[in-house]
């Protein structure tokens, strides 16, 4: 597992981007538990974040795509609203222990 970041830097109803390897991804923090996702949307691959670190809608309880405003389940990555709706993010195995939070990395494709 690659170390993605500490606990404290990703506060709870906050998201944050990573690079890691070459790859974007994204964590969300929502009722104490972590979420990570390839940062890419299934409509057209883009990134997702519409500047740095902002992933949420104002609600801060979805995941929106800045491009086309798709919005997505925390918990799952499931597309509800927006063009790519049934789709999913590519969700990643994380863990979260005292030294922080670890994330599997996908392969390339």
């Amino acid at each position: 597992m690659e170390f993605l970041c500490t606990s404290d830097q990703l506060p709870e109803a906050h998201s944050r981007g990573f690079e890691r390897q070459g790859q974007a991804l994204l964590a969300v923090r929502r009722a104490g538990e972590v979420f990570v996702y390839r940062n890419r949307c299934p409509h057209r691959r883009v990134r997702l974040d519409w500047q740095e670190d902002q992933f949420l809608d104002d609600s801060a309880s979805l995941i929106r795509c800045a491009t086309h405003g798709a919005l997505f389940l925390i918990e799952s990555g499931e597309c509800v609203a927006g063009p790519c709706e049934g789709e999913s993010l590519q969700a990643l195995a994380c863990r979260e222990n005292g030294n922080g939070i670890w994330v599997s990395l996908p392969e390339d494709d």
